[in-house]
């Protein structure tokens, strides 16, 4: 396909989910890309990769017992991060579209947790479970020689950012959590029957990945509308490439096809499934800066006595928490990053401190 021909194409596949700057911006990727680069993924790639660019982000790896796990390092190198965790199924590119409308002199690194992104998978034989990702934020403190941490967290990475937090407050300086408050508590009558099917089900993900086949693959495009629709439509088509990109494989069997490659385990994943109470004695121990997002249209995924409850205990023990409503859904900050970073901003701006590594 000529360059004239693959920018036609991809401008009639992904219009108008692009606007007319990120147009321009994959045009000339395209036209001064390497070509056998090109041919190894979908060109609409070349935007995160144009991105990556122009905002000096730098692929970074840490060693964990079974692999690695990847990471985007945004900003000065001898500045200690704020650390960005993901959601659920997401990867690091959630926060490609926040970052750069965040402080230029600060530095970020956006993870990729085990089994999503670029990261190693757990071993086979094995299955997830939110607590195992806190060892993830050891393996990283170590590997940096960091005493403290600074967290960010969408989601699950909101979730897990509240657990390590309330956990080790004295590990923590400031935890900033957008649309995911803490553990969500299940409905006890549902729960059994629940683990009663996702467990076999984690078994024959497992079973698949061992037997090393090649899932299920789709045109590009249609990886782009199931990504939004998956999402309940929270992450928006021309935001969609930012997830995709670290999350996605060409297919080796059909041409023009592409299959996602993310672990099919994490599907079935458990969360730490304890009760309200439990939350509650949390939520007393986290008495640092602490701001959290919540969007308006999006899910509390529980009885919402569940979160009122909790932001009550937050607010009687911590003068230092803010709680933030925000006319969006849950993907708000990969969709409309330009409501989320002015209340970011503002929280940095009074509780940042450089701490050099």
């Amino acid at each position: 396909m000529g360059k004239l021909g693959g920018i036609t194409t991809l401008n009639r596949l992904l219009s108008p989910w692009l606007s007319r700057t990120q147009k321009t911006i994959l045009q000339a990727s395209v036209a001064t890309g390497d070509p056998s680069r090109r041919q190894s993924h979908h060109q609409a790639h070349d935007l995160v990769e144009r991105h990556d660019q122009q905002h000096d982000v730098e692929e970074v790896r840490i060693p964990i017992p079974y692999g690695q796990i990847a990471g985007k390092w945004w900003g000065p190198k001898n500045i200690r991060p704020v650390v960005a965790l993901h959601g659920w199924q997401d990867n690091a590119g959630t926060f490609d579209r926040l970052i750069p409308l965040l402080p230029k002199h600060m530095s970020f690194l956006a993870l990729d947790l085990p089994g999503h992104g670029l990261s190693s998978r757990l071993p086979d034989g094995m299955m997830y479970h939110s607590l195992d990702n806190t060892l993830v934020l050891f393996h990283l403190m170590k590997e940096y020689r960091w005493k403290k941490l600074s967290l960010l967290g969408h989601s699950m990475g909101s979730i897990l950012s509240f657990i390590f937090t309330a956990t080790f407050p004295d590990k923590v300086d400031f935890y900033i959590g957008i649309d995911a408050l803490k553990p969500h508590i299940n409905d006890a009558t549902k729960f059994p029957a629940r683990l009663e099917k996702r467990l076999p089900k984690m078994l024959q993900a497992d079973t698949r990945n061992r037997e090393k086949s090649e899932p299920p693959s789709y045109p590009y495009e249609e990886l782009i509308e199931r990504l939004h629709l998956g999402t309940n439509k929270s992450v928006s088509r021309e935001a969609a490439p930012f997830l995709l990109y670290r999350n996605t494989q060409k297919s080796a069997l059909h041409p023009d096809r592409y299959f996602f490659t993310r672990d099919s385990r994490l599907k079935h994943s458990l969360g730490v499934g304890w009760d309200q109470e439990t939350n509650l004695e949390f939520a007393k121990r986290v008495t640092m800066p602490y701001l959290f997002i919540k969007a308006i249209h999006s899910p509390y995924y529980e009885d919402r006595k569940y979160f009122d409850e909790f932001v009550e205990v937050v607010k009687k023990n911590n003068p230092l928490f803010e709680l933030e409503f925000i006319d969006s859904m849950h993907h708000l900050h990969l969709t409309e990053p330009e409501k989320v970073a002015p209340v970011v901003n503002r929280f940095l701006e009074k509780y940042w401190k450089q701490d050099e590594n």
